[in-house]
């Protein structure tokens, strides 16, 4: 291996891990049900690709060692309850709201991408896998790799999710979101008591 093959592969092999982990991913969902929902698709991606450069910057930066500063268990459960929170405001809102007041304005794109993201990315697959990278290759390497899977995915789904948007009566696009966002919530939460569920039955 050449030295300058070996920063390529640095970047190539984080960028097709995280790729492929992150696809189909909850959060992948969670933007193209989002850009589903807003034609302000410059500032949802600005939201997403944000809070993936802090979650997963700071994977990068520390390694293996990103989950022992905030308790795991508590990320989840905060994660949980705002995808629950989405979901009802947006079954709330396709009952209560117009078209046009549904429709996220740029401000709400932005930090709806963001506080998703941002809660649900800490402890997942896509960020554990960066810090690991971090590990074995060059910190700086592993970043544009993962940031630039990321950014590829986070672009497809918003566009995948503006061709929902066009295609689907927006009243069922807003009533599959919310109930998907519900879901999540719940699968997450739950995620967290079946251990103590397992405990208590085999006690």
């Amino acid at each position: 291996m050449t030295p300058m093959s070996m920063p390529l592969n640095e970047i190539i092999i984080p960028l097709i891990a995280v790729g492929l982990a992150e696809m189909g991913d909850k959060t992948q969902l969670s933007v193209i049900l989002l850009s589903s929902r807003t034609r302000e698709y410059i500032p949802l991606l600005a939201g997403v690709m944000l809070a993936f450069l802090i979650t997963d910057g700071f994977a990068i930066l520390i390694g293996s060692w990103m989950t022992g500063i905030i308790p795991l268990d508590l990320l989840k459960l905060i994660s949980g309850g705002v995808f629950i929170l989405f979901g009802a405001l947006i079954l709330r809102g396709d009952q209560k709201e117009a078209e046009e007041e549904r429709r996220l304005s740029s401000g709400n794109a932005l930090l709806s991408g963001f506080s998703l993201i941002f809660l649900s990315e800490w402890g997942d697959k896509t960020q554990i896998a960066s810090a690991l990278f971090a590990t074995e290759y060059n910190p700086f390497m592993v970043f544009i790799g993962v940031m630039a899977a990321l950014f590829i995915l986070s672009v497809m789904a918003i566009y995948l999710g503006q061709i929902i948007s066009q295609k689907v009566d927006r009243k069922l696009v807003s009533r599959i979101a919310g109930t998907i966002f519900l879901i999540i919530g719940t699968a997450i939460i739950l995620s967290l008591l079946a251990p103590y569920t397992f405990a208590i039955v085999f006690k």
